[in-house]
């Protein structure tokens, strides 16, 4: 068992290290061309099998980890609707799959914020901000799907914010695990300063500079 559970942890090491390389390239990149759509797939795929891994390995005997299982939940939950974003400026997309997402994210951050008080009297606050962000983050997205217009307008926003807040998760995990930030900083500092990027690029595409390369390198 724990010879299987080393092959798991390798396999979530592996491909949590190929997205953070591929998620990098394809956030400097030039937005809409070529290398940022193929590191995006590559960073997409490997971010995906190393969340599921993660969430996987964070369930098992005597390596139960509700943090994992968090920065896992949270990574696939970001990585999959801004992926899914980019089929929201066509116009009827089919909201099923995201709309089920959304409540996932909603009835697991109830869970990562009252469970920890059940079972341990106590308040987990590392879980219960991420809880809080996953739950916000949620709502405001079932409330996006229902105006599909307003939706179709702002796919390039859902995408960027997701998937930047996919590498975020993926980053925070790399901290936590090799202890750069003393205590629990680690698991807020890439937050805070990935949120500011966020915002960056949230501003660009308010100024149009580039929803333009985009809608450029789609024709």
């Amino acid at each position: 068992m724990e010879q299987a559970i080393k092959i798991f942890i390798i396999i979530h090491a592996g491909f949590g290290g190929i997205a953070f390389v591929a998620g990098l390239i394809a956030m400097i990149s030039k937005k809409g061309q070529r290398t940022h759509r193929k590191t995006g797939l590559i960073f997409f795929y490997s971010m995906v099998i190393s969340a599921v891994s993660a969430m996987f390995i964070s369930v098992l005997p005597n390596h139960e980890s509700p943090f994992l299982f968090a920065v896992g939940l949270f990574s696939l939950y970001f990585v999959l609707i801004g992926k899914r974003a980019m089929r929201f400026k066509h116009k009827n997309p089919n909201l099923i799959f995201d709309k089920w997402m959304a409540w996932v994210m909603i009835l697991t951050g109830i869970l990562m914020i009252f469970l920890p008080i059940v079972l341990t009297q106590k308040f987990n606050i590392v879980l219960g901000v991420f809880a809080v962000v996953g739950i916000l983050s949620a709502i405001k997205n079932l409330r996006l799907y229902k105006n599909p217009e307003k939706l179709r307008k702002g796919w390039l926003k859902m995408h960027l914010g997701n998937i930047m807040g996919g590498y975020i998760a993926a980053v925070t995990a790399f901290v936590v695990v090799n202890q750069i930030f003393p205590s629990f900083y680690g698991w807020f500092i890439p937050g805070i300063i990935g949120g500011l990027f966020i915002i960056f690029w949230m501003k660009r595409v308010e100024n149009n500079s580039v929803v333009k390369v985009v809608a450029k390198e789609d024709k």
